[in-house]
């Protein structure tokens, strides 16, 4: 399978030490990507080989994530990773941007976290991202709300492409556990226009954080310089 790495983390599975799989490959293209170098596909390694580094880590680590690139682009690979972790014990998570909800609705029984990329308002996706997939994204959201599995959110504010509106027309759509502001940084995108885009501060996220909790109670920070703070 199209691979981009693996990496160790405490951050990628909240309060879990967790081995991270990023996959090769994007459906997307968005100007803001901080992976850019995924988009068209990753490094070709046998699916055996992460499931040996998988069973090789299973004494040290709590859960593993999947992320990318898009892993659902991958799925049938995916499931068998996702299985393959089921049976040494560990939690799963899956990080995806929507795309793919047929695909999500076959895989969803192995997993227990998802972290949902929002990017736009469900009918904005087009003008903001370039790929009209809203209401893709929303059947997702949609199946993983129906499942058991713990559903979070997720919005990376990118000052000129989403203001605060935009991220209140967001909040009134979720059906989701929890939802995650994320920060824009400027310093490896797709676009290299938006190098010159100011990355967003902890305050400015803050402030529009606490101006939609009225709508969406369950609101979580992330910022470079402070991590995920709760708000």
């Amino acid at each position: 399978m199209q691979l981009g790495g693996t990496v160790i983390s405490s951050l990628e599975y909240p309060g879990k030490i967790s081995l991270v799989i990023f996959t090769g490959g994007c459906n997307l293209r968005c100007p803001y990507c901080h992976n850019p170098q995924m988009i068209s596909g990753g490094e070709e390694v046998p699916r055996e080989d992460i499931e040996g580094e998988i069973s090789k880590e299973s004494d040290y680590i709590d859960a593993v994530v999947i992320t990318g690139g898009e892993p659902l682009l991958q799925c049938a690979e995916v499931k068998k990773l996702l299985e393959y972790s089921k049976k040494l014990g560990l939690l799963t998570k899956l990080d995806s941007n929507g795309g793919f909800p047929g695909r999500l609705s076959g895989v969803i029984n192995l997993v227990d976290y998802v972290a949902l990329d929002v990017k736009a308002p469900f009918d904005d996706y087009n003008k903001i991202i370039g790929s009209d997939i809203g209401d893709k994204v929303k059947k997702s959201m949609e199946v993983c709300a129906n499942s058991p599995v713990y559903l979070e959110c997720r919005t990376t504010y990118v000052p000129g492409l989403l203001n605060e509106k935009d991220v209140e027309k967001i909040a009134k759509d979720l059906n989701c556990d929890l939802y995650t502001l994320q920060q824009f940084r400027n310093r490896t995108v797709l676009d290299k226009k938006l190098q010159k885009t100011p990355n967003p501060s902890r305050n400015e996220l803050f402030e529009i954080a606490k101006n939609i909790k009225p709508i969406f109670s369950n609101l979580k920070v992330k910022t470079a310089e402070f991590g995920e703070e709760m708000v």
